[in-house]
């Protein structure tokens, strides 16, 4: 930066034509009764010029190169045909010295190709937006939920009084028509067959699974079309992330083919844990296998019942030295996943299996198939702060991600309602930029048994075959 000196002289001579301004104006003040009307104009017209001629003095000497003449001719002066008036030009002047007016105005400049913006304060607004978002990963970085309720989708809704419900808890949307006769007498059959056929209507959300009952509520896509109530039904969002109408597309998202082929011989799916020391309310000496680790390798065995050729990394990413520390587990597991992948090319899914924290008088629990289960959470990261896109955290499967997802979700609202959670949706990446079919799946919580979480694989491993098996294929 450059530096300006001033002789005593200088110095003198612009604190005296200053102060002289000043002291006359306060003067012109104290003695207005004393003065005339015209002596008080001509008092503070002088001092005024006084002030003016002061300032000038620092401006002048301090910036030499100040665009003087531009600023008088536009605000005033003698080029714009009126009357010299400095104090105009060097109001606007010092206008701009102002780093805000300077960036808004640069930026106006360089879209006409006149100049750029204040890098600065461009380097200025990016330390906010830094700092902004950090605060959102401190607080939004974990993938737990910490929740004090159940938030269930497709369950509680009849206590809430939203929608239709058979007998038997079954809701059925756009079934108006039949629910007044389910009380008059009509089976519950006859209710569930005029439910179904009212859905044919429109296209449905769901995939066709043979063998599988549709038990619970079936969505069309021109209901999940409704940004509102899509986001209602289906999805928590967290403060840390935002989840804009153009990223919540139904219709793109269900559009998605994420069917792959079965393939035995070559590795196809990857189950991992970033956090493998979680554990279920019943760990310990006599249940050691109540971890996250253990319903792994179930999920394991079911998927490749079905054909599936299934790796499962049981590294313990979230450990140091013996010691459990989850401080860098994401960043331990993406070198240990990736390390994984870069030998086995042919993984087309990965699975991050967690288990949730939350409150400890919350036991989530629901029976599916005779059996009491844990619900589980599909959890998405957004790789976006309200501040926008994460750029050191890109995720170009974003989309496919949250296709992955949504599919799986809206395949268990139809065959084994009471099942899933809302879909979480946080600012992190989590290491879901891997490959398009990725997903961070809760299974229950702490509060839940080994056994409940160990029954939920069995939903989980039907919902992932009908998301990945190709049309007609099951």
């Amino acid at each position: 930066m450059r530096r300006f000196r001033y002789n005593v002289n200088q110095a003198l001579k612009i604190i005296m034509t200053a102060a002289g301004g000043v002291l006359i104006l306060a003067l012109a003040g104290t003695g207005e009764k004393e003065l005339g009307g015209e002596q008080k104009a001509a008092v503070r017209e002088y001092g005024r010029e006084l002030l003016k001629d002061g300032v000038e003095l620092v401006v002048r000497r301090s910036y030499p190169r100040t665009m003087w003449e531009k600023y008088k001719g536009d605000y005033g002066g003698k080029e714009s045909g009126q009357e010299d008036d400095r104090h105009e030009g060097l109001a606007m002047w010092l206008r701009n010295r102002d780093p805000r007016i300077r960036f808004y105005t640069g930026y106006q400049e360089e879209d006409a190709g006149r100049g750029d913006p204040d890098p600065s304060f461009a380097g200025y607004l990016e330390s906010q937006r830094v700092v902004a978002e950090s605060g959102y990963l401190l607080f939004g970085g974990d993938e737990e939920t910490g929740t004090d309720k159940a938030d269930m989708a497709g369950i509680m809704r009849e206590e809430r009084g939203e929608g239709n419900f058979l007998a038997d808890g079954t809701q059925v949307q756009g079934a108006e028509s039949v629910a007044g006769e389910e009380k008059s007498g009509v089976g519950s059959d006859q209710v569930k067959l005029a439910a179904v056929a009212n859905l044919t209507a429109g296209t449905a959300a769901y995939h066709t699974a043979e063998g599988l009952p549709l038990t619970g509520t079936g969505y069309v896509l021109e209901q999940l079309a409704d940004y509102d109530f899509l986001m209602k039904h289906f999805y928590s969002v967290h403060s840390s992330t935002t989840a804009g109408r153009d990223e919540m597309d139904a219709a793109r998202l269900l559009g998605e083919d994420l069917s792959i082929e079965k393939d035995a011989e070559n590795p196809q799916i990857l189950i991992y844990h970033t956090h493998s020391q979680e554990t279920y309310a019943d760990y310990g000496p006599d249940n050691p296998q109540a971890t996250v680790v253990d319903i792994g390798n179930y999920l394991t065995e079911l998927l490749e019942a079905r054909g599936y050729n299934v790796i499962h990394n049981t590294q313990a990413y979230d450990t140091m030295e013996g010691e459990l520390n989850r401080s860098k587990a994401y960043d331990y597991a993406l070198d240990g996943i990736t390390a994984v992948l870069q030998e086995n090319p042919s993984v087309q899914v990965v699975l991050d299996i967690h288990r949730d924290g939350v409150r400890e008088d919350l036991h989530m629990v629901s029976e599916i198939n005779g059996k009491p289960t844990a619900p589980i959470m599909f959890f998405n990261g957004m790789s976006q702060t309200p501040e926008g896109p994460i750029a050191y955290l890109p995720n170009g499967y974003k989309e496919q991600n949250l296709a992955f997802s949504l599919q799986m979700q809206l395949d268990a609202a139809a065959y084994f309602p009471g099942f899933t959670r809302k879909i979480y949706l946080k600012a992190f990446r989590y290491n879901l930029h891997l490959r398009p079919r990725s997903a961070l799946i809760e299974v229950g919580a702490q509060t839940n048994t080994w056994q409940e979480a160990r029954n939920a694989m069995e939903p989980l491993a039907e919902l992932l075959d009908m998301v990945l098996s190709p049309a007609g294929s099951q």
